[in-house]
């Protein structure tokens, strides 16, 4: 281990030296669930007599050094039987902790000490976990358990409405959300264009989502980070789960290859409404299938493999003019290594690909695009005392970028072969963390990043006048695409551009008290990453688009002041929250922009800048027959770009109005007002139900505010941009659960659970179009609705 040591940063070495202090000893180890050895994230070690403690990491370890002396240990964790266990700290020792499941209780709860407290004085916040049992209660459409639909229902999160892929975190686009399965980059999340989500529940094991405060080991978008990791399988016994819905069905099974060392887990999950389309006489085609897979292996003590593992695929097609096939597909390969009692580390190799294919028979040719990347990780966490830990660690990925490709599909098509432009980039990131606790007030999480970004040469790049792709018409008051004045061919090994961002990240937590605190954070973050979008939700069909000589790379400011309260000795709890958020280089497009096919996107877009600010509160009831919560946002979110030459002025002509004549307007992912409300109540051991509630303010749109006759044709012609909005977004959705009672004698467990999503069927506008009446002449609008009242039914079993 000393010849593993010298090669660590001298930096490192010196803070482990200050460490160091006499009769003081470490206990470390691994929690892992009873029943299958299934590893812990989050799980509380704490030592309630010195108000302190530390939590597994996200594979299941931990490591706590205190003075000499004999405590008493509370391992907790939401949904497990407490364990406490009395330690005396004289030598240093491994003590590895299995937690049982709770068995269903359906009396009031009474917590007479509650460790959670400490969370209270942890500096992390803005962040929202959500425990996969209440993902798989909360009512969904078409009654399809679905992690981002569940994500909705927490404060600062919404998306475009029903049917809309992605999500919003404080008024950020879809594309600033980092999103990671296993560590792997998802770029899509969606099935069937928003519908559904591209994780399956049965085969998750933690969410968590940062919506601030991002850690420093976090880097790459400016909204937030959804971290979400697989199970790893279970290595005592066999085991298998799934259910059956109304659109979809899914099958997960699990078990041992070596008992007790190493395990395996696959599921698969697959929709097929499609097949009773022929019933209708419908010959198109809509459906998805994913498959996650597992294995991991104990090597011995300290060293531990996992090779994980997702595949899915859209597949859309009409009769058999036109077919649709997009998804993701991820591998990591990951080596936990543990140094000492002390010291852990992760290195990882990660494969990721977003496909996006399309065919249009009636054309005649093929069309595919996506992004890939490879990524190399390697992450340290030292556990130097109890009130100070440091994560450290480097991160590369390198990616490909192919706008698309069109292919004849059939010689006599009299279409061409087209490669648009591939483009090619590296992202290199170096980072430390610091969790340190002052004092038994004041406990803060520090750290910096150094992010470096290069964008290497590709096959041709336009070269324009005054190197300006984009120019503007001072008579026309517009923005038109540059005519390139030649071409040049740069090779791979050639740098077209590169940054540098340093990005400094600070939270702190003061307590008031073990029951109150108040936090504050800054966070400073680069996104080099580009999603070419100017829909309010984004489509498989958009393409990413690295930073470069004509696009800057996106960089945050946010600030954020929380309060944090538990009441009820931990029966209930209250998150407030206020945070205004600054980004530099947001990318506009110009009036009329094509993002599709286009091989010269940088002639569409500026460089303009977007903010948001709000106040988020969350109420929690945690415990008793009735859980839930009540979650309110009140926000902003804006963008502007103004002309790149001084104010426009109209005395002067060569002067840019900018996009909007200059002026903030509001993104189409501003919502003002957004409520949610969701409960679970417990009646008996065969019942339970659940509900939820949401109201948001309707999404920014355009609406024509006039018409004119050009030709014969009723020409209509719009205002400044997003000046309107849709009708408030509402509705109400209900389930109910039931679990038969089991047979002892029978290994197989069911429950039924039946919903019905949209009670009171309000047609909620997904957009409003305008047209003239054909019977009167007269203009109309149009609303387009997704959904109405929609019941369903699932069977849910396991064994």
């Amino acid at each position: 281990m000393h010849s593993v040591n010298r090669f660590l940063p001298i930096f490192f070495f010196f803070i482990s030296i200050l460490g160091i202090a006499q009769n003081r000893y470490t206990i470390s180890g691994t929690v892992t669930e009873a029943s299958s050895n299934e590893t812990l994230i989050g799980v509380t070690i704490a030592i309630p007599s010195l108000r302190t403690g530390v939590t597994t990491n996200e594979y299941g370890f931990y490591s706590l050094t205190l003075s000499q002396g004999t405590y008493e240990l509370q391992i907790t964790y939401l949904g497990f039987e407490d364990i406490v266990e009395t330690v005396t700290f004289d030598q240093n020792r491994k003590m590895n902790f299995q937690m049982a499941e709770k068995a269903q209780i359906l009396e009031e709860v009474v917590v007479t000490e509650n460790v959670e407290k400490l969370n209270i004085s942890k500096p992390q916040m803005s962040v929202n976990t959500l425990a996969v049992q209440t993902i798989k209660n909360i009512p969904v459409v078409l009654g399809e358990a679905d992690i981002i639909k569940s994500l909705l229902l927490l404060p600062g999160v919404s998306n475009a409405g029903e049917g809309a892929s992605g999500f919003n975190v404080r008024g950020g686009a879809a594309d600033q959300n980092l999103i990671l399965l296993d560590e792997a980059t998802i770029f899509n999340s969606s099935h069937l264009f928003g519908f559904f989500s591209v994780f399956n529940p049965d085969a998750i094991k933690d969410v968590k989502l940062f919506k601030g405060a991002i850690p420093s080991r976090y880097g790459g978008r400016v909204s937030s980070v959804l971290e979400i990791f697989q199970k790893e399988g279970n290595s005592k016994e066999f085991k298998m789960n799934g259910g059956i819905g109304v659109v979809a069905s899914r099958l997960l099974a699990e078990g041992p290859i070596v008992k007790d060392k190493s395990a395996f887990l696959i599921g698969g999950r697959a929709s097929y409404a499609h097949l009773f389309l022929p019933l209708f006489d419908v010959d198109n085609t809509a459906y998805f299938y994913d498959l996650n897979t597992k294995l991991n292996y104990k090597l011995n003590a300290n060293n531990n493999l996992f090779l994980s593992g997702y595949f899915g695929r859209d597949v859309f097609a009409i009769s058999d003019n036109f077919e649709n096939i997009y998804g993701n597909s991820v591998l990591n390969l990951r080596w936990n290594h543990l140094f000492s009692d002390k010291l852990f580390s992760n290195l990882s190799l990660i494969y990721s690909d977003f496909y996006y294919g399309l065919e249009l028979d009636f054309v005649g040719f093929k069309w595919n695009s996506g992004i890939r990347n490879f990524n190399l990780k390697y992450d340290l966490k030292h556990y130097l005392s109890d009130t100070f830990q440091v994560n450290y660690g480097i991160n590369n990925i390198y990616y490909t970028f192919n706008p698309g490709k069109i292919v004849p599909n059939s010689p006599d098509s009299g279409i061409l072969e087209e490669q648009l432009t591939k483009k090619y980039a590296n992202e290199f990131a170096a980072y430390v963390d610091v969790e340190h606790s002052l004092s038994s007030a004041l406990s803060l999480q520090y750290g910096l990043r150094l992010s470096h970004f290069i964008r290497f040469g590709q096959d041709e790049l336009n070269v324009y006048e005054n190197d300006n792709p984009v120019i503007f018409d001072p008579f026309l008051l517009v923005y038109q695409e540059a005519t390139p004045i030649g071409t040049i061919t740069p090779g791979r090994s050639e740098q077209l551009a590169s940054f540098t961002n340093l990005e400094p990240r600070i939270a702190l937590a003061y307590t008031l008290n073990p029951e109150q605190s108040v936090k504050a954070s800054y966070t400073r973050i680069t996104q080099y990453l580009h999603l070419l979008s100017n829909t309010s939700s984004p489509t498989p069909l958009d393409v990413w688009t690295p930073s470069g000589p004509f696009v800057k790379p996106q960089i945050l400011d946010q600030y954020a002041l929380g309060y944090f309260r538990t009441l009820s000795e931990g029966e209930f709890s209250l998150e407030t929250e206020v945070f205004y958020k600054d980004i530099q280089n947001r990318i506009d497009y110009i009036d009329g922009a094509n993002l599709i096919a286009n091989n010269a996107i940088e002639q569409v877009i500026l460089n303009g800048q977007a903010r948001a600010y709000g106040l988020e509160l969350l109420f929690r009831k945690n415990e008793g027959r009735f859980k839930g919560w009540v979650a309110y946002t009140l926000s902003r979110s804006e963008q502007r770009t103004p002309g790149r030459t001084p104010s426009f002025d109209n005395g002067r002509s060569n002067r840019e109005t900018g996009i909007n004549f200059s002026n903030w307007y509001s993104t189409p992912y501003d919502k003002t007002h957004d409520v949610s409300l969701y409960g679970s109540y417990d009646l008996n051991k065969k019942w339970r139900f659940n509900t939820n509630f949401v109201y948001q303010t309707g999404q920014p749109t355009n609406y024509p505010v006039g018409q004119f006759q050009f030709e014969g044709l009723t020409v209509p012609f719009y205002g400044l941009r997003n000046e309107e909005r849709l009708p408030d977004y509402h509705r109400l959705d209900i389930s109910a659960t039931l679990t038969p009672k089991k047979n002892d004698k029978r290994k197989l467990q069911a429950e039924w659970v039946f919903s019905i999503y949209n009670v009171y069927s309000r047609m909620n506008a997904a957009s409003i179009n305008f047209r003239r009446n054909q019977d009167t002449g007269v203009n109309e609008a149009v609303r387009t609705s997704i959904f109405g009242i929609v019941p369903a039914v699932t069977y849910n079993f396991k064994f």
